[in-house]
């Protein structure tokens, strides 16, 4: 695969490549060595394509696993406590996880376990494959990136997306570059609140 296109959001791309350009170096590299051709192995059924080989989402993400894990780049969790309270949650949603459950419970309140997970962390960055359906690009760049970055877990977030052009020979409801980049655009300047360059792949 190779990169078509970036979109540094909050000087992600720049804050990578003056603090960490042998990071962006090996991503780079990682893309240059998956073979989208192999991974075209997915029979489409759909009306409009049937019969036709197409992109399969399961092993183009399980080719950046293998190249990603091979490079030290592993799954990371962070956990937080929240409530009912939207008052609450807004006093502690910065703090350390055991502050925030102590700080709920001693205003009365039940604190409810929750946690979001990446797939791809080093060195305080996290990358996300996104192959699959449209909303779980809005998700990844809303709630993951934000929560890590919140949580000092990272510094900068990358989603890494096919474009348009390789999006058409995947099956339907797949997200893509430029969709996503209109919709992090619309939101304007500041938000999400994290650094983030959003990567768009092709063939």
């Amino acid at each position: 695969m190779k990169i078509v296109e970036t979109y540094s959001h909050l000087n992600g791309l720049e804050f990578l490549l003056v603090h960490q350009p042998a990071l962006w170096k090996e991503l780079k590299a990682v893309v240059a060595d998956v073979d989208a051709e192999a991974c075209k192995t997915k029979v489409s059924k759909e009306k409009t394509m049937a019969g036709k080989m197409l992109y399969s989402p399961i092993a183009m993400n399980q080719a950046f696993k293998e190249r990603l894990g091979a490079n030290g780049w592993n799954e990371s969790q962070v956990g937080y406590w929240v409530t009912k309270d939207a008052r609450l949650i807004r006093q502690t949603l910065t703090l350390p996880a055991d502050e925030q459950k102590r700080q709920i419970e001693a205003v009365g309140e039940m604190p409810i376990y929750s946690y979001n997970q990446t797939d791809f962390v080093k060195e305080r960055v996290a990358v996300e494959i996104q192959f699959g359906k449209y909303a779980f690009v809005a998700y990844d760049l809303f709630v993951k990136h934000l929560a890590f970055f919140v949580g000092d877990r990272i510094d900068v977030g990358i989603e890494i997306l096919p474009m348009k052009s390789m999006q058409s020979q995947m099956s339907s409801g797949v997200a893509y570059y430029e969709g996503e980049l209109y919709n992090v655009v619309r939101q304007g300047r500041g938000v999400p609140a994290v650094p983030l360059v959003i990567v768009g792949v092709d063939a």
